[in-house]
């Protein structure tokens, strides 16, 4: 599998027989050149969103629109981007189970907030994060989150052994948070920190979270730059 970093939140995961777009933020992510946005999203066959913040839904009916693929996450959330927008969508929650070819998504809660803002803020279902199963792996995809005490039982029924988590703090976990949520409740063999480095307000590196992760390999994903797993 490869995992690409977009910068911030948002991922390409080609895994199996699929490319997934993992928040896809593209228009207006500082992380991004727009000279890579075309090869970010070449191939994708789906979308996977996890809540309704601009800055992972942005490009979201755009990205659908021009590839002509489905984007799949919580039921109010794409609900409201079928009905706005036209777009194929997935809607389920937090205990389902979704199945793209040769991969399994499991929607898991997090805690967080999850709202569009447009002429007015609207409520857009429940933020959420996944266990995306193939290849042998599973990758817990973490969502913009809290510590939460549903870590341990998520840990224990998937035993994911790839942790995605936010990492940058303020609005999200930072790096001793992600630290001791991965040591407490998971056995990862591989950690990758996201949702940092974006703006000065967030976390810059992942020194804290890889020093309080002995034996784990934790990696400081680079944009565009594939970890191969």
């Amino acid at each position: 599998m490869n995992i690409i970093w977009l910068g911030h939140g948002s991922f390409r995961l080609e895994f199996e027989d699929q490319v997934l777009l993992i928040d896809p933020w593209l228009t207006g992510n500082p992380m991004l050149a727009v000279a890579q946005h075309e090869a970010a999203t070449k191939g994708a066959t789906a979308l996977v969103i996890t809540h309704g913040h601009d800055d992972h839904t942005g490009d979201l009916a755009r990205i659908c629109s021009d590839l002509a693929i489905p984007a799949l996450g919580p039921y109010e959330l794409m609900s409201h981007f079928a009905t706005a927008h036209g777009i194929e969508t997935t809607g389920f929650n937090k205990g389902g189970t979704v199945t793209l070819g040769k991969v399994q998504i499991s929607m898991v809660p997090a805690s967080h907030s999850s709202s569009l803002s447009d002429q007015q803020t609207s409520y857009m279902g429940p933020e959420v994060g996944y266990v995306i199963r193939g290849e042998g792996h599973g990758i817990y995809l973490s969502g913009d989150t809290g510590i939460m005490a549903d870590m341990d039982w998520i840990g224990d029924f998937y035993k994911p052994d790839i942790g995605i988590l936010s990492a940058g703090g303020h609005y999200t976990m930072g790096m001793a948070e992600a630290a001791y949520a991965a040591r407490r409740y998971f056995d990862f063999k591989t950690v990758i920190p996201c949702h940092y480095r974006t703006f000065a307000l967030l976390e810059d590196n992942a020194q804290e979270l890889s020093d309080a992760l002995p034996g784990v390999n934790v990696i400081e994903p680079e944009v565009m730059q594939p970890i191969t797993l």
